[in-house]
């Protein structure tokens, strides 16, 4: 969320910023509400001051008629700072919907566009294999070696729904165990963080309010969440750093829940768009520093990188144009993988900078020599399975069907190749 008096100075720039990323956003209503609002708590604040007041002389006058009239009088401010105090929510209940609306300010650099056909590819990766026969795709490959099962899957989940076994399941596990030992060696706390976060953290993130359709919620009115991010942002809520203890570097490891609300039609089948799911997660919190972020937002998108990298996965970086960047966003990059069986690349994980967008919903502030400053987040995939391994078998498959094993992962698998 952006300081309200930072979009007061600076209403062209917000403006623009939201016609950039395609937002439709009021901001003069905004200001026009907030002015509003201010001179509504004024007189709020002063009307319940002379009801408090009005009070405290009850108790001290003596005079019986003189009392009764403070009496009537205190019933009447009473009556109208009730009055007051509900026009008042009504007003902040208003602003309060339009802040969370204001878009961020993107970077310079984000390249200008519509929806993610204009996203801008900036690196490539990797040797596309050419291969002798016609590729099979991870659906058939996986069933073939009865690595996973759809048809089970589905009846005690439903639509989407999948059971990894036998080497699916040890292939997974070996991810997860190389993931750790790759990730922790770049510095970064290892946290295995919890999926029911409460709906007021999903605010804090942006996920909500437009991420509401895609998200569980539970009885409790919680919400299942999508990511690490959420929980490792609430971590710190309303809490105040050293200078010194900045950065904050996390490495979370959480089950994800999506709906995948709006893609129906889409990816119905196989492991790429399933509603749970596992992730390793990089998370960085630091000083309110433009050129700290851009710096970190380039470290932790090298290390999902370095990472497909040692798994012989060819892949590419994409900037995220404009109008497919989250409102909460300052700049993006996602990270894709070839698929062959597609002939195409597909998204494994996106790298993302917020400046103190996220941390100033969630009060997460540091002490710089007495000035209280919100420090800036980031985040970004360092690795998901299931979708990972669809890469893995599709670009490691033989003619006859088997899959070899990514030295990186042999000695967490145990073999070099699975087969029937």
């Amino acid at each position: 969320m952006l300081d309200i008096k930072f979009i007061k100075e600076n209403k062209d720039i917000v403006k623009a910023a939201a016609e950039k990323k395609h937002i439709k956003i009021d901001i003069d209503h905004l200001i026009e509400i907030d002015d509003k609002r201010r001179k509504m708590i004024t007189q709020f604040e002063k009307d319940k001051a002379e009801q408090n007041i009005a009070s405290d002389q009850i108790a001290r006058i003596t005079d019986e008629s003189e009392r009764k009239h403070l009496i009537t009088k205190t019933k009447m401010l009473k009556e109208v700072v009730a009055i007051s105090e509900a026009e008042l929510k009504e007003i902040i209940k208003e602003w309060q919907y339009l802040m969370v609306r204001v878009p961020n300010i993107p970077d310079m650099s984000v390249p200008e566009g519509e929806t993610d056909a204009d996203n801008k590819e900036i690196k490539r990766w990797g040797e596309i294999r050419e291969f002798d026969f016609e590729p099979k795709n991870h659906i058939e490959l996986m069933q073939n070696l009865d690595m996973v099962d759809f048809e089970r899957g589905s009846k005690i989940h439903g639509f989407r729904g999948y059971f990894l076994k036998n080497d699916g399941a040890l292939l997974s596990w070996a991810v997860w165990n190389y993931a750790q030992e790759f990730f922790l060696k770049k510095n970064f706390e290892p946290f295995i963080a919890p999926s029911i976060v409460k709906k007021d953290f999903f605010y804090g993130t942006g996920h909500l309010p437009n991420d509401a359709e895609d998200l569980f919620k539970t009885q409790d009115e919680d919400y299942l969440s999508g990511t690490a991010e959420v929980p490792m942002m609430a971590y710190h809520s309303d809490e105040i750093f050293k200078k010194e203890d900045l950065p904050k570097r996390y490495l979370a490891f959480s089950p994800c829940f999506r709906r995948e609300a709006g893609s129906y039609g889409k990816d119905t089948k196989g492991l790429f768009r399933v509603n749970e799911f596992f992730k390793f997660e990089q998370l960085i919190l630091c000083e309110a520093s433009h050129e700290k972020s851009v710096e970190f937002h380039e470290e932790i998108t090298k290390n999902i990188e370095e990472f497909m990298e040692s798994l012989g996965l060819p892949y590419r970086r994409l900037a995220i144009c404009a109008g497919d960047l989250k409102a909460s966003q300052v700049k993006s990059y996602d990270t894709d993988l070839w698929i062959p069986s597609e002939k195409k690349y597909r998204e494994i994980g996106s790298a993302s900078y917020y400046h103190d967008f996220q941390t100033r919903r969630f009060n997460t502030r540091y002490d710089d020599n007495g000035k209280k400053l919100y420090v800036y987040s980031l985040n970004c995939t360092a690795v998901p399975t299931p979708r990972a391994l669809i890469a893995l078998v599709e670009n490691n498959q033989n003619k006859d069907g088997s899959i070899n094993i990514p030295e990186a992962l042999k000695k967490y698998i145990g073999k070099d190749i699975i087969k029937k």
